[in-house]
């Protein structure tokens, strides 16, 4: 099916990261750099793309009115074990990583795209470990991040303290879901998890310290078919006029 935006590449040399990553870029149609744009960093970029069929989500929103002019910039990962690595609290690069988003991503899209340049207007967007990472990016960096899209994010102690730690969390526009039949959920390194009762504890903290945060517990489990479904509401909830 044909796309009514475009889409383009951008190569970012990392110093902090030690690897070139590919910015899959996705401009909604009738892009101008006479207008300005909010714009969505995508962890699991590939996945949102092609399991989340992120521009067609975006194509519908836009033509339909339902949202702002907003550009989606999907980052992802080499592998299962390198995405481990990159997005989770316990690893050995996610401080790097989320270093990266706010000290090399950032500056670049501001420089290449019309954006606003204000946290209002930049979101962190992702699924399982990428909801996480992006909670973690916008929390240590809230001056940069306003906005987190978060779908059935894992949750632990360590996300827990930066949550409390975060005064400006109060400020910032959070979207956040998580699958009822979650309770049993395989990790990378096959461990089984239970996400859905850490997602309730991670919301009722939520709840008491953010003023504008969207939860909902979905029919579904830790697959992109339930959270393929909610894009369009996560989207337009962050993102609607």
């Amino acid at each position: 099916m044909a796309r009514d935006g475009s889409m383009v590449e951008r190569e970012i040399e990392s110093e902090y990261m030690n690897e070139t990553f590919t910015i899959n870029i996705y401009r909604p149609e009738n892009y101008s750099t006479l207008y300005k744009y909010h714009l969505c960093i995508v962890q699991d970029g590939d996945d949102y793309y092609q399991l989340g069929r992120l521009a067609r989500v975006s194509d519908k929103l836009h033509k339909e009115g339902k949202i702002e002019n907003t550009i989606f910039c999907g980052i992802h990962y080499k592998d299962r074990d390198d995405r481990w690595h990159k997005y989770h609290p316990e690893s050995d690069k996610q401080e790097d990583y989320m270093k990266f988003l706010r000290f090399e991503v950032v500056p670049v899209l501001d420089k290449e795209l019309p954006s606003y340049h204000v946290k209002s207007c930049r979101a962190l967007m992702g699924d399982s470990l990428g909801g996480t990472v992006s909670l973690m990016t916008a929390l240590k960096y809230p001056n940069t991040f306003g906005k987190v899209i978060m779908q059935s994010p894992y949750y632990d102690e360590r996300v827990e303290k930066l949550i409390k730690e975060t005064d400006e969390i109060e400020t910032m526009s959070i979207y956040h879901t998580i699958g009822l039949d979650e309770e049993e959920v395989e990790t990378t390194y096959g461990d089984i998890d239970d996400f859905l009762n850490p997602n309730r504890d991670m919301n009722n903290l939520l709840e008491e310290r953010v003023s504008d945060y969207t939860y909902k517990e979905l029919e579904g489990n830790h697959t992109w078919k339930q959270w393929q479904k909610d894009l369009p509401n996560a989207i337009e909830n962050i993102f609607g006029k």
